[in-house]
């Protein structure tokens, strides 16, 4: 049996449901891999909760869910007010894991490569802006720097581009990527305007207070620029032209119906091109796809075309992704 220690930033909803998974699946670890986790330290934005004998997770989730915040977490418990980059040099963890939306995150990932840490993380702007000075890092010192649930949840997009097509020269990957705005058309077509179908999914809780990030297509635009950093080479998301949803009208939608079509925030990646923007499509493309799934039609010289669809949004789908790097990070560095 292998104990690896973790360190895990953010503990919002995605890194409570890591937490849960770790906790809930304990023993098929241990019996499938050979591994124990040991989460060391967990930090909200309010602090950082650390203890090297290893942090109750159960504890730590009645605290959050209580009181909101880790800092009000005192029972024998350290609780330190550092900053991420402070954090990753001072806690002994073999895994950081990223969980935050933290913009700046690269800084701290960085940090924790030249520190001899693995890096798993589901947060998109440090590979859609620092790709190449993240992975290169990682390669120079034989770390693992994993980011599945980057794009399309725990639907294995990247690891089939990054660890499996590798006699496959990609031509071109077609791609729905985010379900907010999958989930705002929709409801369109059943008659909503935007207004409606974007406070409706509000209410839902499938989009953000601030939706910006979601129907200017800047979500998408940092997916399908970790896409083509995958597929191509690294690019920076300044580099993609990306046109969200917020100019459709009910009535371009309803049109694209009585034609048998439907309208989708498609993604296009070919070498050197990213494109983000509404398109109308037929109604029977494997882009036509409802609800929270994502979806990527990838077309290769050898294997031609294939398609991978899968939940791209949701708590328990993200954990999925970044507990499945946890435990690729962990057999790598024990190899």
């Amino acid at each position: 049996m292998r104990e690896v220690k973790l360190s895990l930033f953010g503990f919002g909803n995605v890194g409570r449901s890591v937490a849960r998974v770790l906790l809930e699946k304990e023993a098929f670890f241990r019996e499938r891999y050979g591994l124990r986790f040991r989460v060391v330290s967990v930090a909200d934005t309010t602090a950082v909760v650390w203890l090297p004998e290893g942090v109750d997770l159960r504890e730590a989730l009645i605290v959050k869910e209580s009181f909101g915040r880790l800092s009000e977490w005192t029972n024998d418990y350290e609780v330190y007010n550092l900053s991420p980059v402070g954090a990753v040099g001072e806690i002994d963890a073999d895994i950081v894991v990223d969980v935050t939306n933290d913009k700046n995150a690269h800084t701290w990932h960085l940090a924790a490569l030249r520190d001899g840490k693995a890096v798993v993380t589901s947060n998109k702007p440090p590979l859609a802006f620092h790709y190449a000075e993240l992975t290169e890092e990682a390669g120079r010192r034989g770390l693992p720097y994993m980011f599945e649930a980057t794009v399309m949840a725990g639907t294995p997009v990247v690891g089939l581009l990054r660890d499996n097509l590798l006699g496959d020269s990609v031509e071109e990957i077609e791609a729905v990527l985010n379900a907010t705005t999958t989930f705002i058309l929709s409801r369109m077509e059943e008659g909503l305007d935007f207004e409606g179908a974007l406070k409706r999914a509000q209410e839902m809780g499938i989009a953000e207070r601030d939706p910006r990030g979601d129907v200017l297509g800047t979500d998408a635009g940092y997916k399908a620029t970790i896409l083509h950093c995958l597929a191509f080479h690294p690019i920076t998301y300044g580099e993609a032209r990306v046109r969200g949803i917020e100019g459709i009208t009910l009535e371009d939608v309803r049109r694209a119906v009585e034609r048998g079509n439907t309208v989708r925030l498609v993604a296009e990646v070919r070498e050197g091109k990213v494109t983000v923007e509404p398109r109308e499509i037929p109604g029977e493309s494997p882009l036509a796809v409802e609800s929270h799934e994502n979806v990527a039609v990838i077309r290769t010289d050898l294997l031609g075309e294939m398609v991978i669809k899968g939940a791209g949004a949701g708590l328990r789908e993200t954990a999925s992704g970044v507990v499945s790097d946890i435990v690729k990070a962990s057999l790598r560095l024990g190899g």
